[in-house]
């Protein structure tokens, strides 16, 4: 079913709003994939905080126009899917793992802001930890300098109690 020019321009404005704040845009051929898999794979993006759609190829390319995502246009044949996400590493890691899993899903390109990138190089910001993982890490490493000093300080009358019960078992009833 063929879009009007006012729906045309809606998905238009839509991408442009999503490409506004992205950190990655990721193309996939979908080409053989069932629906239902196709299904899991929108609701894995979703979890994810990533924008997955299959759209008319040149509507993305009137969307990315002028953009830090621009050099991907010539990719862009065939029936695809974009992936689009805020964190840089969300789309790339969801789109790699369900072509893992799914032979007949590919993974073309993809881009961060002014750098295009292959499918290895997708590939291996995939394998990136995420936000949340680097966030827990980082926050793992400021905290443990602290609860080290508190264990110590915990430790200081800890002592002084078992030496007075040590001392208390000593002694005769």
């Amino acid at each position: 079913m063929s879009l009007n020019l006012e729906e045309k321009k809606a998905v238009v404005a839509e991408v442009s709003k999503q490409i506004e704040n992205a950190q990655s845009l990721i193309l996939a051929e979908y080409r053989g994939v069932g629906v239902g898999e196709m299904t899991n794979l929108r609701t894995k993006a979703r979890e994810s905080g990533v924008y997955l759609k299959v759209l008319k190829n040149s509507l993305v390319k009137r969307a990315i126009e002028d953009t830090p995502f621009s050099s991907l246009s010539e990719d862009m044949v065939g029936p695809l899917v974009f992936g689009i996400s805020e964190d840089p590493v969300a789309a790339a890691k969801v789109l790699s793992n369900f072509a893992d899993e799914n032979d007949l899903f590919v993974i073309k390109s993809g881009a961060m802001p002014n750098e295009k990138m292959d499918v290895s190089a997708v590939k291996a910001l995939a394998s990136l930890p995420s936000r949340d993982e680097l966030l827990a890490k980082l926050l793992g490493t400021m905290q443990a300098p602290i609860a080290k000093f508190v264990r110590t300080l915990n430790e200081v009358p800890s002592k002084f109690a078992r030496g007075l019960a040590a001392v208390r078992d000593q002694k005769p009833a």
